[in-house]
């Protein structure tokens, strides 16, 4: 049986990868495959004393390591978290670092790795992809084969991945997902893949259309992807957000603007005002400042009276909410809104003075 030899090139590796890094990218892979091809989910499953790592898509062939851009990926921006094709070659670098066998299958043929020196340099000893024909040549899609990856690196691996996670979407924009937290830190996706964490946030995100600056930061390790990378882009899927639990949540973190207890996305003035007009248009809420609150004590027990829930807010929260409405077209409730309201519900019946009882012309009199 023929073996041919790839040598793939790889001039600089990744010494900061771990296993578990290079488990990434051979799941990000499979994942983008699943995505591209709309076939079946993909499985990751311990066999024996090996991890097996599988797409049902159209099957890798030895051509794609040598890809530096993959044009499909491209296209798809939206759907895939690879783009250039580099990360699987340095996932095999790191493995063999790492001294990990591997065996990758597909119809068009199976593929090992070792070291072997370049054609007519034989004092250059590179790593190589053995190619040999296909075990079974009617497979679909790509398994990976990793005898010697401990559970722990596998999990890890996973980890990194929304599709494992325990977090579930509270609302779908155009941009992303807003996601139900499923730990006490909220963890920032691009397009599936976590890039960085948040202690203080209200929610999880998922972006999945990148901005610009957010293509520069996604570099080649896909880590050290900070706040400044992404706050636009979670801003404008909050700014998004119309209704569905998201609403509630950021409404229920606002009241908590007093006590000092509030998440960091409510830092952002446009999302608190949009929180509070998302709250305007669902209940009973006069807004109020805290200078508000000690001075104008009548029209607030006024409104309390009334079944309005004071809800207090930044300064520079009421100076953005005067005189705007909220998503439903009313009037944004702050504490003038409310007096000019109260006011108005007043009304005043004129009686004629031959119409007085006795008693009330007395004191009609008195006048």
């Amino acid at each position: 049986m023929s073996v041919k030899e790839f040598d793939l090139n790889i001039q600089k590796v990744l010494e900061d990868w771990e296993v578990f890094h290079a488990l990434r990218e051979i799941i990000a892979n499979a994942i983008d495959e699943q995505l591209l091809t709309d076939t079946k989910d993909i499985t990751i499953l311990k066999s024996g004393d090996s991890w097996v790592i599988r797409d049902y898509g159209r099957g890798l062939q030895y051509e794609h390591l040598t890809q530096n851009e993959n044009e499909e990926k491209l296209k798809h921006p939206e759907l895939v978290i690879g783009k250039f094709g580099v990360g699987l070659k340095d996932a095999l670098a790191t493995l063999d670092r790492h001294k990990i066998k591997i065996l990758i299958r597909s119809r068009f043929g199976d593929i090992a790795l070792g070291q072997s020196s370049k054609k007519d340099f034989d004092d250059l000893v590179t790593l190589h992809a053995f190619i040999s024909p296909a075990t079974d040549p009617s497979m679909q899609g790509t398994e990976f084969i990793l005898p010697g990856v401990i559970d722990e690196d596998m999990t890890i691996a996973k980890d990194f991945f929304l599709k494992f996670s325990n977090e579930k979407p509270l609302e779908t924009t155009s941009l992303g997902q807003v996601l139900e937290k499923g730990n006490l830190t909220s963890r920032i996706y691009i397009n599936g893949l976590r890039v960085a964490e948040e202690a203080n946030f209200l929610f999880s995100y998922n972006i999945t259309s990148l901005t610009k600056a957010m293509r520069k930061a996604l570099n080649r390790e896909r880590t050290h992807v900070g706040r400044t990378a992404y706050t636009d882009r979670v801003k404008a899927i909050l700014l998004d957000c119309k209704e569905s639990k998201v609403a509630e949540l950021l409404v229920g973190d606002l009241k908590n603007f007093q006590t000092g207890e509030t998440h960091d996305e409510l830092s952002w003035v446009d999302v608190s005002v949009h929180a509070c007009k998302l709250l305007n248009a669902q209940e009973k809420v006069v807004f109020v400042t805290s200078e508000q609150l000690m001075n104008s004590t009548d029209m607030i027990d006024n409104a309390q009276t009334d079944g309005f829930s004071i809800i207090p807010i930044p300064d520079n929260v009421r100076e953005k909410l005067q005189g705007t409405t909220d998503v439903a077209g009313d009037p944004v409730r702050d504490l003038e809104e409310y007096t000019s309201e109260w006011n108005d519900s007043f009304e005043f019946e004129f009686v004629d003075e031959k119409q007085l009882t006795n008693k009330e012309r007395e004191v009609w009199n008195k006048q």
